[in-house]
């Protein structure tokens, strides 16, 4: 069956996006939910004041009728303008073991960027610094001691295999 992934508008799905993590990690000891009144917060153009010089959506991925993933693009045009670049972020990345729904959430972010002219990719990142960044290549039977994204081994695989490659390596 095939991968459908609709933009997140009602507040019914902000809450299904927001908890879609802690049925994904359900079985990894080492994941740490976040807080859901702070993502929502942070996801919500009314409380993150970053949405004043930042694009943004927020895409459900759903395959079989279930939710698969999710993801967040971002273009943050301040940070753009000051690095003189034409990058769109993605952030928020989640998904399950299956290439298509990956697929499809990574081909809505190019989609959401080139709409808006950009012209490179980089994530996971937030709308700012202040938003948890990075993507574990190993470790994930540790606990976090920042707050930072978790993931399952299989992301990075799925990435590269859509040719992402990895920019830089963050050390915590």
């Amino acid at each position: 069956m095939s991968v459908t992934v609709k933009k997140v508008e009602t507040g019914k799905e902000l809450a299904q996006y927001i908890e879609f993590p802690n049925k994904l990690y359900k079985d990894m000891p080492a994941f740490v939910p976040k807080f859901f009144f702070d993502e929502k917060e942070t996801l919500s153009p009314e409380t993150n004041p970053a949405f004043e010089f930042c694009d943004a959506e927020s895409y459900l991925a759903y395959k079989d009728g279930k939710i698969a993933g999710r993801v967040t693009a971002i273009v943050n045009k301040k940070a753009n303008e000051i690095w003189n670049h034409k990058e769109v972020r993605f952030g928020w990345l989640d998904f399950v073991d299956d290439r298509e729904v990956s697929k499809a959430l990574m081909d809505k972010v190019v989609e959401f960027g080139k709409a808006r002219g950009m012209d490179k990719i980089v994530g996971p990142l937030g709308f700012t610094d202040l938003d948890p960044e990075g993507m574990l290549v190993d470790g994930y039977e540790e606990l976090s001691t920042m707050a930072l994204n978790h993931n399952w081994p299989y992301y990075k695989e799925h990435l590269e295999a859509l040719g992402y490659v990895k920019e830089i390596d963050w050390l915590g």
